[in-house]
């Protein structure tokens, strides 16, 4: 009897890059990669305004998503270059709503955008939710301004369900609307992100393979 193996998903590997679980150790590339950002994620990411932080903040962040990861309560990931020298970005499959739906979110190093970077991780990702995590939906939410972040759902082919109405909360304390794309379990196989991740290989806690 083969023994089906559970995820979630610890180290995904894509084409040009390595999507994993933070680790503490990574704390010294993540403050680097955060540092010189800033002012590139201010405008859609209130989070940055909290930047920058000293290393060891980040070192108790990273304990904190690893803690919620290896809990299953929620699943937060680095974007690394093949060798994982540098960290081209972040990203989740967060557990927002239920255990039936993970909402995505990423930002990408501002010397690693315009690259196609985004799409092939919002691919991988995408395919780990429905093949590894066995959702049923999957979610973006960016500002209606962030039309990088809602060209990468539509090039993920993601529908657009809703403009949320002054739902988001700028810098300035003023409210922004939002928009909503999906994808459903049953959309997955023949969407374009079935496609760009079709080359997706992934890993468990242990190493072990789950796609």
């Amino acid at each position: 009897m083969t023994e089906t193996i559970p995820g979630p998903a610890y180290r995904i590997k894509t084409l040009r890059l390595v999507v994993r679980c933070w680790h503490p150790a990574d704390a010294p590339l993540m403050k680097a990669a955060l540092d010189v950002n800033i002012d590139h994620l201010l405008p859609f990411l209130p989070w940055a305004i909290g930047e920058p932080q000293t290393l060891q903040q980040k070192i108790e962040r990273i304990r904190d998503w690893r803690s919620k990861f290896d809990s299953n309560l929620d699943f937060y990931y680095g974007i690394f270059n093949h060798d994982e020298t540098q960290v081209v970005g972040g990203t989740g499959l967060h557990t927002t709503l239920n255990e039936t739906v993970r909402e995505m979110g990423y930002w990408i190093h501002r010397d690693y955008v315009r690259q196609g970077y985004a799409t092939e991780m919002g691919a991988a990702l995408t395919r780990i939710a429905f093949m590894v995590d066995h959702v049923e939906r999957m979610e973006i939410r960016c500002d209606v301004a962030n039309a990088k972040s809602a060209g990468v759902a539509r090039k993920l082919g993601y529908t657009l369900d809703a403009r949320l109405r002054s739902r988001e909360h700028a810098l300035d304390g003023t409210l922004h609307d939002e928009y909503l794309f999906s994808m459903l379990y049953n959309e997955f196989e023949g969407s374009p992100a079935a496609k760009l991740s079709a080359n997706t290989i992934a890993y468990d806690a242990m190493g072990r393979c789950l796609i």
